[in-house]
């Protein structure tokens, strides 16, 4: 492979050389001609054979040191004006191919104001720099989902073994066999929500918006977790500004009321509230979730949004960590924007601005 180099080096070598001979003898052949025929008609002499034979061999030999030494000043600007440049930007991507990410190069410095080996190398720090983060989330995404799934498998294979035990009695049996069905849908819930944010990360072509009527969605939503705010006895108040039409992709937002919702009834204690709210104007709707639930912390508030983080330990059984990062990033995708207050003990609001049919956020700005 070397000895290939090589060879392909001494043959541009030559070749530049030839060349730069063909274009100087070319070049100084029509000045000699026209200096000389000048020359004889001013002077009035004829040059002889001879004088001609050894003016045309010392012609010769300034062609020949000529095109060499022009071949020498490009051989020495190629080298370090295009191969080095091209060899460290070389080097850097086949490291990035063999997975190393953290590579960075220098820019290059140069007379010229502007080098274009420059723009090359800024898009490949640029493109590393990214790499290395979706490197570094894919390995963190799939840690976490290892971890995560570790707890229901270890539920299930541990209940499944106590109730290969003979003298089981039938209390025992429905004990482990509800804690067998919890852990299972934990487990099928982590995954349906890890494969519906693959898909909405992955996804670069979406349904075409229709126009529907928000304050009829957001009650069909809620309706949907009637049993749960009935068992924890829990007061619901609504707002809901009528007429309200919003053009957006209906299901995609149905996720994000979804999760909202059910975080609201997840983390409010028995007898508490949760409130509803539904306001607009001419360019955008608001929509407004409090509950008198438990709260949290600014700390914990900054990285709710990230996946699989849960600030509530004490409900960790009841989520995965997903929720709310399926909720960014279906906001993200309707061009919409979500906000958060919460305070520890006095319950969280999330309001939700999206524009209305007709009317995008970046307009309304």
């Amino acid at each position: 492979m070397k000895g290939e180099k090589r060879t392909r080096r001494i043959l541009a070598t030559i070749s530049n050389f030839l060349v730069f001979f063909l274009l100087v003898a070319v070049v100084i052949a029509c000045c000699l001609t026209l200096f000389t025929s000048t020359l004889q008609d001013t002077i009035g002499h004829d040059f002889t054979e001879e004088e001609i034979a050894a003016a045309a061999k010392a012609t010769m030999l300034n062609v020949i040191l000529i095109s060499a030494g022009m071949a020498v000043i490009d051989y020495l600007r190629r080298k370090y004006t295009v191969d080095e440049p091209a060899k460290k930007i070389t080097e850097a991507t086949e490291k990035m191919i063999a997975g190393d990410f953290s590579v960075r190069l220098e820019p290059i410095a140069s007379v010229i104001e502007q080098n274009h080996f420059n723009d090359i190398i800024e898009c490949i720090n640029k493109m590393a720099e990214e790499l290395s983060g979706v490197e570094t989330l894919r390995a963190d995404f799939i840690a976490n989902v290892s971890h995560e799934m570790k707890t229901p498998l270890s539920v299930i294979q541990n209940y499944g073994k106590l109730l290969e035990e003979a003298d089981l009695s039938e209390e025992g049996r429905l004990e482990y066999a509800h804690a067998i069905t919890e852990a299972t849908r934990r487990l099928s819930d982590m995954m349906s929500s890890v494969l519906k944010l693959s898909r909405l990360e992955n996804q670069t072509i979406y349904p075409t918006p229709t126009t529907f009527d928000l304050g009829e969605q957001l009650c069909e939503c809620l309706l949907q977790f009637e049993s749960t705010w009935e068992g924890k006895g829990i007061d619901i108040e609504t707002d809901i500004s009528e007429g309200v039409l919003l053009s957006a992709d209906p299901e995609l937002l149905s996720l994000v009321w979804n999760n909202l919702f059910s975080n609201a009834f997840k983390f409010t204690e028995e007898g508490g509230r949760v409130f509803l709210t539904l306001t607009a104007d001419a360019e955008r709707a608001t929509v407004s979730i409090r509950d008198t639930g438990c709260g949290m912390s600014a700390e914990v508030g900054a990285h709710i949004f990230e996946k699989f983080y849960q600030g509530d330990t004490s409900h960790a059984t009841q989520g995965n960590g997903l929720g709310l990062a399926l909720v960014k990033r279906v906001v993200d995708i309707l061009g919409a924007e979500i906000a958060v207050e919460s305070a520890v003990g006095v319950g969280t609001i999330f309001t939700v601005t999206i524009g209305r049919a007709g009317h995008g956020l970046e307009d309304a700005r």
